[in-house]
């Protein structure tokens, strides 16, 4: 799952949001520079990883595109699975999403000096160019596979990702919310053992 799966995941718990929200910028096992329930958010997104990784549905995503795609494909679904959310926010959260973003943007201001540097780097363009409220359209996540083609010097090809989106649209919806149950289920158990 890509970012805003992860902050959604981690419920209210401001703490556990922002350790969901950084670990992939959090090297190595420890944690101990971070106040103990972020510390919570990044094994809790290390948890969510290893689940999604091996989830039967995922898998079932990744096939559709990973004759074009390869290794690249899981990172794909990642952000396809982030646009479903975003696209059917109201199905999974009173709030509206675009509240919803602009609070955690605030929350991440407020935890500055906890953020890694890459995070704190990103962090101003992120919110600029409000990345989270984007995926929920094929524009805003077409903008997000540009940059990481980009980033990837070409050889992702994840410019063209959002066309395969386009085409297998019912197919991966189908996919996204089947898996998102089981994901859901699986987080909120793991959140009561960390507590």
């Amino acid at each position: 799952m890509n970012y805003l799966a992860h902050i959604y995941l981690s419920k209210e718990d401001k703490k556990l949001r922002i350790g969901n929200f950084i670990a992939d910028s959090v090297k190595g096992k420890d944690f101990s520079v971070f106040p103990d329930r972020v510390a919570q958010g990044i094994i809790l997104h290390r948890e969510i990883d290893t689940f999604t990784d091996t989830h039967a549905v995922v898998r079932q995503s990744k096939d559709l595109i990973r004759e074009k795609y390869g290794h690249w494909s899981g990172v794909i679904v990642d952000i396809y699975y982030d646009h479903f959310l975003a696209a059917n926010w109201s199905d999974f959260h009173e709030i509206p999403l675009e509240d919803y973003v602009q609070e955690f943007y605030k929350d991440l201001n407020d935890a500055h000096s906890v953020l890694p540097k890459r995070v704190q780097k990103f962090l101003p363009f992120m919110v600029e160019q409000n990345w989270l409220y984007n995926y929920a359209t094929v524009e805003g996540i077409s903008i997000i596979f540009e940059q990481m083609n980009h980033r990837t010097k070409g050889k992702s090809n994840m410019n063209l990702a959002p066309i395969d989106l386009i085409n297998n649209y019912r197919e991966l919806e189908q996919h996204f919310r089947l898996f998102f149950e089981d994901l859901k289920k699986y987080t909120e158990e793991r959140i009561l053992e960390l507590q």
